[in-house]
């Protein structure tokens, strides 16, 4: 199929300094937790998308000096020379395919926490960051000023030697270029403090300085936050943020834009709950009116129709992503050959972020379960192994395991028929996705639905049976399949069983006419009074969704919680706007509580920490704190239990039980993935559906094969002809 005429703006190629790029999708700096220590993950990862098709592919932050070191977090590293032998294998991949590598160059100033280092970092003003915990940075003087800005020549010509094509002064998201410019930051009152010019003074330099070493070779970028969206306590687009755009216009080869802080970088990194694909364009397009050299715009771009208008509108040159990019690497690729429908589309739920923010790779996608195993395990995400065997697999669950347990397989050439008690594929993200914001993560469902439908159509032997009666094991057993994977799902407890107690709730039972578990809220068949007190032990998005669904309805909402509530939002740069919704909608919060007990219409509920601070040993089967005294009851009309998950195997357990007829059923093995293994992430889901697809041939197909580790083998050295032992050096 050829793609639409309308698009091939989008292929043309474009100069950058003395670079040019073949086409217009560029992957923009984002992490991915492989940094400079895991190498073989950074090649293949990024050189994936360059065989996909993006023209431009660059590293996560790439740290300059150890003064700049955001350990718990794993950046990229250029301080040495073992970091460029490391960072040489990504750009030769990459350069493989015709496409540029480049490689943002980082200071963090005080947002640099410098747990592993132990360095001092150093910033325009002395101030604490408002993103990290206990970090202040040093007020630069002048051999400051040129000492750090000699580390960014030193990291661009390191960088030039690792092969990079594009060498950014990185200064969005408040780091130290961007806390000179701004009067947030930068409280100075001599030539770098003060009016624009003397703001913009540490950045220009910068750039001049970088360009003087490396620019005949490598394309000079900067990536600029143009508006801070502090108002006139920051940077405004309309003011400081063109005006710097003019000053800096000849320093620059390509200006990478976007909007916010670091505080609260989802304001970039915009969550589909909150922002559309696009949602910086109203800052982008004032650039492209300042600026004579190419611009580059993000904003979650995902279908090619906005893409192109993007372009052909003058807003942007150079069609930017990240996530879109691992979402689906081929994406540039499938516009090109106009596969539009075979595009997996980002759904925004930022869980590839969420790893990166709690500081443990690899960075894993909720719509690609391929990203971040494309080293260790070896996975393509277009491209799968044919299968070794005439086996065809019954798939019991079309949620998001099941589903994609059985598009792999039909990849592959098995025949399968996917079976569920659902009139449609989805499994609960067709109940979840009716939350508020959340209408985008059913891109996830249909993305499987289409491309098994097409599947099912190639291999006639295949199908798909939706709106079944539920299976037995007798029905599994007499199926005629020779494996059976058993994707059933999880349910949330209607006993109210949580992760404080371990224990059902006395008086907790969905079944009740004013008790509700989360599923009977969004199928709406059961009748919810107005006072409603939600109970919550889940640190994700159920609770705070289901208030916001219910207060928009007009009920009065009370969140009584025992967990932090939604602690992983903080992860998935959701949890600001969230908690100003909850606000808005005037929900009451009730934090760090829990319930003891539940009668009709009331809960007695107690402080998580109203015991006494003072343990003392008291006897056998004594409680060796002062007893908790801050139980009260509260009422209620409607009480909704979010206090915990259970899978949903028992057809497991059972065929388990029964396995000495699998052989005279022809039953070669039975498996379990997905929430009916155990609850977790959709991501995760996902990506025991894809593993069990590529591993079902393994004589223990159920468990994992290992996976390739990338760590440092004792007496080898990171850098060349360095030796080490242990005795203390003094």
């Amino acid at each position: 199929m050829a793609r639409d005429p309308k698009h091939d703006v989008l292929f043309q190629p474009i100069k950058i300094g003395p670079k040019t790029l073949r086409n217009r999708f560029y992957q923009v700096p984002h992490c991915i937790g492989a940094g400079s220590d895991r190498p073989g993950f950074q090649a293949a990862h990024r050189s994936i998308k360059a065989e996909g098709g993006w023209a431009g592919i660059n590293t996560e932050y790439c740290s300059i000096h150890p003064e700049s070191d955001d350990t718990h977090r794993l950046s990229a590293r250029i301080w040495d020379e073992g970091d460029v032998r490391n960072l040489r294998a990504m750009t030769d991949y990459i350069h493989k395919y015709n496409s540029l590598a480049g490689v943002e160059l980082w200071y963090g100033g005080s947002h640099a926490p410098c747990m592993e280092s132990r360095a001092t970092p150093r910033g325009p003003s002395q101030y604490a960051s408002e993103f990290e915990t206990l970090t202040y940075c040093k007020e630069m003087d002048f051999d400051d000023i040129a000492m750090v800005q000699q580390y960014y020549v030193d990291a661009a010509l390191r960088s030039r030697d690792a092969g990079f094509d594009i060498v950014y002064v990185y200064g969005a998201h408040s780091y130290l270029p961007l806390q000179f410019l701004s009067p947030y930051y930068n409280k100075r009152k001599d030539k770098y403090g003060g009016s624009l010019e003397n703001r913009a003074r540490f950045w220009l330099e910068t750039l001049e300085q970088v360009r003087r070493a490396v620019g005949h070779d490598c394309a000079i970028a900067t990536r600029f936050a143009v508006d801070t969206l502090y108002g006139d306590a920051g940077v405004e687009v309309e003011n400081d943020g063109i005006k710097f755009v003019g000053l800096a216009d000849s320093l620059v080869d390509l200006w990478d834009v976007d909007v916010g802080d670091i505080a609260e970088w989802g304001e970039d990194a915009g969550p589909s709950r909150f922002y559309q694909q696009g949602h910086q364009v109203p800052w982008t397009r004032f650039i492209k009116q300042v600026s004579k050299k190419p611009v580059l715009g993000v904003g979650r771009f995902t279908d090619p129709e906005k893409m192109t208008e993007i372009v052909t509108k003058g807003i942007a040159d150079i069609i930017g992503a990240a996530r879109p990019s691992i979402s689906d690497p081929w994406l540039p690729k499938k516009i090109e050959e106009g596969r539009y429908d075979d595009i997996r589309v980002c759904i925004g739920c930022n869980v590839c972020i969420s790893r990166w923010e709690i500081g443990g790779p690899p960075m894993i996608c909720t719509q690609n379960a391929t990203a971040g195993e494309e080293y260790r395990r070896g996975w393509h995400p277009e491209k799968f192994p044919k299968k070794t065997s005439d086996d065809s697999i019954l798939v019991v669950g079309a949620g998001p395991s099941g589903s994609e347990c059985a598009r792999v397989l039909m990849e592959r050439g098995y025949t399968v028929h996917l079976y569920d008690t659902a009139a449609k594929i989805g499994g609960h993200l067709n109940q979840v996705t009716t939350l508020p914001g959340l209408g985008e993560w059913s891109y996830h469902r249909d993305y499987r639905e289409l491309q098994i439908a097409k599947l099912v159509k190639k291999n006639k032997q295949s199908q798909v049976m939706l709106g079944q009666k539920p299976m037995t094991a007798d029905d599994a057993l007499a199926y005629g399949a020779e494996k059976i994977v058993i994707a059933t799902g999880s349910s949330w407890n209607s006993d109210g069983t949580n992760c404080l107690s371990h224990d059902p709730l006395p008086g907790a039972d969905a079944s009740r006419a004013d008790q509700l578990t989360p599923e009977q809220v969004m199928d709406g068949k059961k009748p919810i009074g107005k006072r409603v007190m939600i109970l919550n032990a889940d640190t994700y998005f159920m609770a705070p969704s289901l208030a916001e669904k219910l207060a928009m309805a007009g009920h009065e909402v009370t969140l009584v919680t025992g967990v932090h509530l939604a602690n992983y939002m903080h992860f998935t740069l959701e949890y600001p706007n969230m908690m100003r919704r909850l606000h808005e909608l005037h929900i009451k919060e009730i934090h760090n509580a829990f319930a003891s007990s539940i009668e009709p219409g009331r809960a007695q509920i107690y402080d998580v920490f109203g015991d006494g601070s003072k343990r003392i040993f008291k006897g056998v089967g004594k409680i060796p704190r002062t007893p908790n005294a801050s139980h009260r009851w509260m009422e209620f009309d409607s009480l909704v239990l979010v206090t915990g998950r259970h899978s949903n195997d028992s057809l497991h357990r059972e065929l388990k039980a029964r396995n000495g007829e699998w052989h005279k059923n022809g039953v070669r093995d039975v498996y379990l993935i997905g929430d009916a293994e155990a609850p977790r992430l959709i991501a995760d889901a996902t990506f025991t559906g894809q593993r069990l697809a590529r591993e079902i041939e393994e004589s223990k197909a159920q468990f994992p094969l290992p996976y390739r580790r990338e760590v440092a083998v004792w007496g080898t050295s990171h850098m060349p002809g360095a030796e080490f032992d242990l005795e203390y050096k003094i």
